[in-house]
């Protein structure tokens, strides 16, 4: 244990969830978070680090709705500099420097763009400008974490670093770079580090109500969705000041408390679609301007990720459903620049997301705010909307001193911008020992690249399960029907990262769901007999996983064939949660 950090307490196992839920009827929290999104894990982190005592509460899996369905970008938004938005750039781009170089190195890496120039002498100069621009400011502060600067190219040079692009779809180009994350992976990380810090963290954990002493907010009522409706399930949890950070779903945690909020939130849907590597030949990213917004063409280890849409969506949000409207438009635009076509038999994976807006007097969500915001509507609660995934720390930051200048003592400034998630620390050393560590554990150093762009130094804690006299070898084999993934990672995703369900091993501890051809259907059955040994599931628990898991396959690839938003929600929602949400 070093500087308050306990790298044993970031562990989410069962028994530390229910160690959790029992410690939430002690005393009053400092702070009690509500949200598991990566706002409200960094916000349990922010106060944690601060010394304050924490609560952390998500009604369903850490990072289950915006937090893990995004582009999987850390970026400071060219088309925010386009709008003269230097500050919100400034910060983003600060931000960008700090998870790459400092913050989450092993869960983040630099990523290529080329934009391709249709028209000659003007745009190119035009271009050039936004992106010295960008590159610059950048360097503000000394966060430019080692990124190239820009480069122009010519249209041969072009199509060489784009063999798969149309000739004429292009006059020259300007290569640019900005950076990646798993975000699902990384909002989990978050919320280990804040346990390991102290904070006291349980998902599926639902806040069913609020607590008040006249106007004053001072704590919720939370229900244990794994046990409920049995008695004791549901639990009293006390707090000076709570935070709620529930993204989209803000309007609705507040109509909770019976106040109307001081702004609204729209949600607006996005969605991505996954394609093999092979589909697309390009040594880099692709970005393109659309006539409502841009479209990037992602590399995504052995795929490209291709998004997104910007519609407004005011139906279910816990399972915002892709139309097949949606992926008509994504293939059309990208083949708008492609030699060879991609159809739909190309498409391996289809995800959507909601992003949390703020509703202002535009009737277009790409013209609402990406700006955040953070209010006191009554006393003991602070609310935190808006923003994107890239600025999470400055949205946590700025809502626990909101929830700090309410608390009767002085509080500490906040640190996180010099705390590394757990993983980060080492690092470097870990990679450089990359082929060592698969000659000990009989892997490829693929295998061990891999394993170390998703857990860092805590590679270690992965591999032990596959080694003997303790662990089991046959861990350390590929999963059927996903061979980028090891057996010991289903495992250690139940027993150190949280996972109740096969739908969060499947969906966010991995990405099996979208990178699959089957989508993790043939994997199921193997995954959920891996996590029953952790958790504990009887045959009939296991097979109701698994069905559950066939439920969903079958109702998302359902929506995506309906023609609209209203069929494909229909569609979608015929496959419920497996616990459900009331």
């Amino acid at each position: 244990m070093t500087d308050g950090l306990d790298i044993r307490s970031g562990r989410l196992g069962p028994a530390e969830r229910s160690g959790a839920l029992a410690a939430m009827t002690g005393r009053p929290f400092d702070v009690l978070i509500v949200g598991g999104g990566v706002v409200g894990a960094g916000a349990a982190l922010d106060a944690a680090t601060r010394g304050l005592s924490v609560a952390l509460v998500e009604g369903r899996d850490w990072a289950s709705g915006t937090s893990s369905r995004s582009s999987k970008l850390i970026h400071g938004g060219l088309r925010y500099l386009e709008m003269l938005d230097f500050a919100l750039v400034v910060e983003a781009l600060r931000e960008r420097g700090l998870i790459l170089t400092r913050l989450a190195p092993h869960l983040t890496r630099p990523v290529p763009f080329l934009y391709p120039l249709r028209h000659r002498g003007w745009e190119r100069g035009y271009v050039a400008a936004g992106v010295t621009l960008y590159d610059l400011m950048a360097r503000t502060g000394g966060y430019g974490a080692g990124l190239p600067f820009h480069r122009h190219l010519t249209r041969k040079q072009a199509l060489r670093a784009v063999p798969s692009m149309r000739r004429d779809a292009l006059v020259g180009a300007v290569q640019y770079f900005d950076a990646q994350l798993d975000d699902a992976r990384h909002t989990m990380n978050v919320v280990r580090t804040a346990a390991a810090y102290g904070a006291t963290v349980a998902n599926r954990a639902r806040v069913v109500g609020f607590l008040r002493e006249g106007e004053r907010v001072v704590g919720v009522r939370v229900r244990d969705m794994e046990h409920y409706p049995a008695q004791g399930a549901e639990i009293e949890v006390q707090a000076h000041q709570v935070i709620n950070a529930t993204g989209v779903w803000t309007d609705e945690t507040q109509a909770m408390v019976g106040e109307r909020g001081q702004f609204k939130v729209r949600a607006s849907k996005g969605i991505h679609l996954v394609v093999p590597k092979d589909r697309i030949l390009s040594t880099t990213g692709i970005i393109l301007r659309t006539e409502t917004s841009v479209l990037f063409v992602i590399p995504w280890g052995r795929h490209w990720i291709i998004g997104t849409t910007d519609t407004d969506w005011t139906l279910d949000k816990a399972h915002p459903a892709a139309s097949s409207r949606d992926i008509d438009y994504l293939l059309g635009q990208v083949n708008s620049v492609l030699a060879t076509p991609l159809t739909r038999e190309d498409v391996e994976g289809v995800y959507a997301g909601l992003r949390p807006l703020l509703a202002g007097e535009s009737d277009q969500t790409s013209k609402l705010s990406r700006e955040h915001v953070v209010a006191h509507p009554v006393p003991g609660l602070v609310v935190v909307a808006g923003g994107k995934y890239t600025t999470y720390r400055v949205m946590a930051k700025d809502a626990v001193d909101e929830a700090a200048r309410a608390l009767d003592f002085r509080v500490a400034p906040s640190c996180t911008d010099e705390v590394p998630l757990l993983g980060a620390e080492g690092y470097r050393a870990a990679w450089n020992s990359r082929a060592r560590t698969a000659a000990r554990a009989g892997l490829h150093v693929a295998r061990i690249e891999h394993l170390l762009q998703r857990y860092g130094s805590m590679i270690d804690e992965v591999l032990e399960l596959c080694a003997p006299p303790t662990g089991d070898p046959a861990l350390g084999r590929p999963l059927p029907g996903a061979d980028d993934y090891l057996a010991a990672e289903v495992v250690y995703a139940a027993s150190h990262e949280g996972a109740r369900h096969l739908d969060d091993v499947l969906a966010r501890r991995t990405r099996i769901s979208i990178e699959t051809w089957d989508r993790g259907v043939s994997t199921a059955p193997h995954a959920a007999r891996l996590m029953a040994g952790v958790l504990g599931w009887s045959g009939e628990q296991m097979e109701r996983e698994v069905q559950h898991y066939l439920a969903r396959v079958e109702a998302e690839r359902a929506s995506q064939a309906q023609p609209d938003d209203e069929s494909a929600d229909a569609a979608r929602v015929g496959a419920p949660e497996i616990v459900p949400l009331s």
